[in-house]
């Protein structure tokens, strides 16, 4: 993978971490063309896990299992957020958009009021590894017009604290180092955190914010509960919490997520995110008539 530069950490310290109200194993099914991948945030979890719509995690050196990849599909009323850890994919959308995506790298797309796009590996054999999460739009912009950023590896900064615990901070913020991106309403924080060896990490969160931890690599402890890879903890509302503090006894990855709660009603159909019944029945159509 291509580093970043490691920025100057700043301390944090965390009183009153959060406990794990659940863990959740993902389900695994196919999206696109035949890409098989495990959804470990489904439409159950939405409100529960609000701004968070959908994570996918996929990952696998068979190009059979994703050599089809995502042809053209639509999207209107949310956020994606493509992360690659191995690989090459390639996007296109309808806005006139084109980027490539290889290790490290992020794709993050505002559909807004509508985008048809694909993603296309480049590659034939090798690992292909990664995720994609859905963040949801305030009902106020999703109708707003569509925008796109690729980050490379090197953009996304890094910070490595003194126990040796590197975090890649895609959103929000960690350690005095302000991520890739930020987002107004949403206030998401996304960290992938590598532990390199037994060790610990603290994040302050505001008690308000709804938060997970996927462990993709080795296991996680909060608190009292282990983490297995390939688990999503989904951590406690407390509002005496303070944060989340993650321990391990050896070598691990895993993804920190959290944000603030919209709120706002939610109604989906497919790749379709909006408030109302209405607004879902409008997307359809538009799309159909060829208004994305």
């Amino acid at each position: 993978m291509t580093v970043a530069t490691k920025q100057p950490v700043q301390s944090q310290t965390v009183s009153l971490p959060r406990a794990v109200e659940r863990l959740v194993t993902g389900m695994a099914t196919s999206d696109g063309a035949g890409v098989k991948l495990t959804r470990v945030l489904t439409q159950d979890l939405q409100r529960r896990l609000d701004p968070f719509l959908m994570l996918d995690a996929f990952g696998t050196d068979k190009p059979e299992d994703y050599i089809g990849g995502f042809p053209n599909h639509p999207h209107r009323g949310f956020e994606t957020v493509t992360y690659m850890i191995a690989g090459r994919m390639r996007h296109r959308d309808s806005a006139g958009n084109e980027g490539l995506l290889t290790n490290g790298g992020v794709q993050w797309m505002t559909a807004g009021h509508g985008v048809i796009h694909s993603e296309l590996p480049e590659q034939e054999d090798g690992v292909m590894e990664g995720f994609q999460l859905w963040l949801n739009l305030p009902a106020r912009d999703k109708m707003t017009r569509p925008w796109y950023r690729d980050f490379q590896g090197t953009d996304i900064p890094e910070v490595t604290t003194a126990e040796g615990v590197t975090a890649r901070i895609i959103a929000g913020s960690s350690h005095g180092v302000d991520g890739a991106m930020q987002r107004e309403h949403t206030e998401p924080l996304y960290l992938d955190l590598h532990f390199t060896d037994a060790g610990s990490f603290a994040q302050p969160l505001p008690a308000s914010h709804n938060a997970f931890v996927y462990v993709y690599r080795g296991s996680i402890k909060l608190g009292d509960t282990e983490v297995p890879a390939q688990r999503m903890a989904i951590l406690r509302n407390d509002p005496s919490s303070d944060g989340v503090l993650l321990k391990t006894d050896g070598p691990a990855r895993a993804l920190l997520i959290a944000g603030r709660p919209l709120g706002e009603p939610i109604a989906q159909y497919g790749p379709f995110v909006m408030n109302t019944n209405e607004e879902i029945f409008q997307a359809v159509e538009d799309f159909r008539a060829g208004r994305f």
